[in-house]
């Protein structure tokens, strides 16, 4: 019987044969049918298994089966690229993904996942064996390694992983810990000549393409309905994304530049150009640039089945205008489905991103994903030069374009203007009576209080278990990234109901003034405020003083988990209570801040627990950054709408910030000081 975390080991070394040792530090050998192997080794596995099963430390036994037909999945060749945005491969997709699910055990699952990553293209097959193995009830406890392990040329340009190579073939195996980490330089795309390289921290930070990449694998767009069919996706489409736009803004709004300009006119040139420096290994190409002012053209590629027109875009949004503007949309039937307050925007979310949730695909077509794919062929629209996507066509490296931030700019301003349509909160949906915040401090070691402080930070991944046909052993590449002193949030809040009582602490940030350093009207403002934590609060009569350390937002996960190492995943014991790989990483909690100190406000509210609560438990369940990610397989643990209480349009007479305040929440001016310095991380 094959041990489940032993389906790990096809995540290892994804391009090489199952038939090459896999594993960490123990070497396994996995012992198939000869027939299970690609065609061309098939000749002579014998002698692969007698050259390779001699150094193995243990032998994982693969049965043989009747493998189901894999049909049209093999239409996507090994050496093409795969996106997750072209219908086509999300169909092949969907296809792998339902067989994965159907079969009955998980030694049926390893025969045919090691047949079907012999044969299919391994982009495609790592993507689908993640899904399934995330949703199947005997795998999904499983710690699904990151995605930078598996291909690291994702995230790493190809000249860092070469030297990598050097390294782990010029240092044995039994000396690998002589090898030195390969550097990553901090500005290898651009210069400071484009004023969009400014931003590039953020856009190419790994584990923000990471997290884009692993909150698509928990909600896929196509596929079985318990794959598909999750609580609230459509909303949590919306409001993971509208709030890295928010994070995008104040990175912006740091650096003296002004909010990102939504993508709307689809007929004049692209002023934005995009080098991306990377590599596919698997295809042998390179992510295509695109250079400055090119123009959105009609799709016409056979090869990947991608026929759109722009007209067909303009279309679909003009339609989706119209639903928001009537506030109803038609279903497959042509039957008017009415877009109220609280399943709208969830219709709305499945609708625009076109899942197999959207209420009528055929009226409102495909607006998001084609969105992505136009531009990521903007280089090639009709085939001719047989050139693949570029990296805004791949959810692994779509966020180092600057384009995706101005894409999801006129996306979210769907939402917003849907969110524009329905009744403001009155003061009596926001309050708490009886519940008052009296003060909030912000505490961080060695700092003034209320100073939030960033520096830059080197921090070593490993990357070994991508570099395939290589001398095995660790080898790590070194990068620099955006990091923030640990800090706790001190609030003081006044009980005066005459009863305990239990409340959801919510917890906001937002640079104080806009781009010209004028107050914001409210109505702005409210769009520009991130999510830094929500938590549950029990209120004794009177003074309460809650003390909560930014390590426990319910927004991010830690690095350990964002850059999990596949070395040892598969040899040790799972963790099934406290792992999940969803999350915003946790370096970018807080803004980069300036030098001299950048001003932001500090929001804080005790709703009443009692409109907030979810009746489920979620014991032994991954819930510590359910703000973006939801809880695996539960209810979204809040009642109230994603982006509470800043998702609405102001009530009458709120022009400011204070102006919108009740007695429950407080706002506090805080500073984020960045110290232009790097420090290693030490563990």
């Amino acid at each position: 019987m094959v041990n489940a975390k032993d389906l790990l080991l096809l995540f290892d070394r994804p391009t090489e044969s199952v038939a090459l040792l896999k594993g960490g530090k123990k070497k396994k050998m996995i012992s198939v049918p000869p027939e299970y192997l690609n065609e061309k080794y098939q000749p002579f596995a014998s002698q692969i298994v007698s050259r390779f099963g001699e150094s193995a430390e243990e032998e994982v036994v693969v049965n043989q089966i009747s493998i189901p037909p894999l049909g049209d999945i093999l239409e996507l060749k090994r050496d093409q690229a795969f996106s997750l945005f072209i219908p086509k491969h999300q169909r092949l997709a969907g296809k792998l993904i339902d067989i994965f699910l159907g079969l009955r055990t998980k030694d049926d699952l390893m025969a045919v996942a090691v047949y079907a990553r012999e044969r299919v293209n391994p982009y495609l097959f790592i993507y689908a064996f993640s899904v399934a193995l995330l949703h199947r009830e005997d795998t999904k406890h499983l710690n699904i390694p990151s995605i930078v392990s598996s291909f690291p040329e994702k995230f790493v340009q190809n000249q860092v992983i070469g030297v990598a190579r050097q390294e782990v073939s010029v240092v044995p195996e039994n000396l690998q810990q002589l090898r030195n980490p390969v550097e990553i330089p901090k500005d290898y795309t651009a210069s400071d000549l484009e004023e969009e390289h400014r931003l590039a921290y953020f856009r190419e930070d790994i584990g923000v393409n990471l997290h884009h990449w692993h909150w698509h694998l928990v909600y896929p767009t196509t596929g079985a309905p318990e794959v598909v069919n999750k609580n609230r996706r459509g909303e949590l489409f919306y409001y993971m994304h509208q709030q890295i736009i928010a994070r995008y803004n104040t990175e912006r709004l740091c650096h003296k530049l002004k909010r990102v300009e939504r993508l709307i006119d689809w007929d004049s040139p692209l002023k934005e150009a995009y080098f991306p420096k990377l590599d596919r290994i698997v295809t042998g190409r390179s992510y295509p640039a695109r250079v400055a002012n090119q123009r959105m053209q009609n799709l016409r590629r056979e090869i990947d089945n991608s026929f759109v027109d722009v007209d067909d875009m303009k279309r679909w949004r003009d339609l989706i205008y119209g639903a928001i503007n009537s506030g109803r949309v038609k279903d497959r039937n042509n039957r008017d489905v009415e877009l109220d307050e609280f399943g709208g925007i969830d219709i709305l979310g499945n609708m625009v991103e076109a899942t197999d949730l959207s209420i009528n695909r055929q009226l409102y077509g495909n607006l998001h994903n084609m969105g992505h794919n136009i531009i990521a062929f903007i280089h090639d629209p009709d085939g001719r030069n047989l050139e693949e996507n570029a990296v805004l066509g791949d959810v692994a490296t779509a966020m180092r374009d600057p384009i995706f931030y101005r894409w999801h700019a006129f996306i979210d301003d769907l939402f917003h203007r849907f969110k524009a349509t329905l009744p403001r909160y009155a003061e009596n949906q926001l309050n708490y009576p009886g519940i008052q915040v009296q003060d909030i401090q912000v505490r961080t070691q060695g700092r003034d209080a209320n100073v939030l402080s960033t520096f830059w930070q080197q921090s070593d991944v490993n990357i070994s278990h991508g570099l395939d046909f290589q001398t095995r052993g660790n080898v790590f590449v070194r990068f620099t990234h955006l990091q923030h002193a640990e800090f706790e949030y001190r609030i003081t809040v006044n009980n005066g109901s005459g009863e305990n009582r239990r409340g959801t602490c919510r917890i906001f940030m937002a640079p104080k003034v806009d781009e010209r350093g004028n107050p914001w009207l409210f109505r702005d403002q409210k769009n520009m405020f991130i999510e830094l934590d929500k938590f549950t609060v029990n209120l004794q009569q009177g003074r309460n003083d809650i003390i909560r350390s930014s390590t426990q937002s319910s927004v991010t996960i830690p690095f350990e988990r964002t850059y999990r190492d596949l070395s040892n995943i598969a040899d040790e014991e799972q963790d099934q209570s406290s792992f999940c790989g969803c999350g915003w990483p946790h370096n970018l909690l807080i803004p980069i801040g300036t030098a001299e100190g950048y001003a932001c406000q500090l929001f804080v509210m005790i709703s009443n627990y009692a409109d907030d609560r979810v009746d489920q438990s979620t014991e032994g369940i991954c819930n510590d950054a359910d703000s973006y990610c939801g809880i695996k397989d539960r209810l979204y643990p809040d009642r109230r709408s994603m982006g509470y209480p800043f998702d609405r349009q102001p009530r009458d007479g709120v022009d400011t910030l204070a102006q919108f305040l009740t007695p429950n929440m407080r706002v506090r001016d805080v500073t984020v000081r960045f110290e232009n310095k790097t420090f290693r991380r030490t563990q």
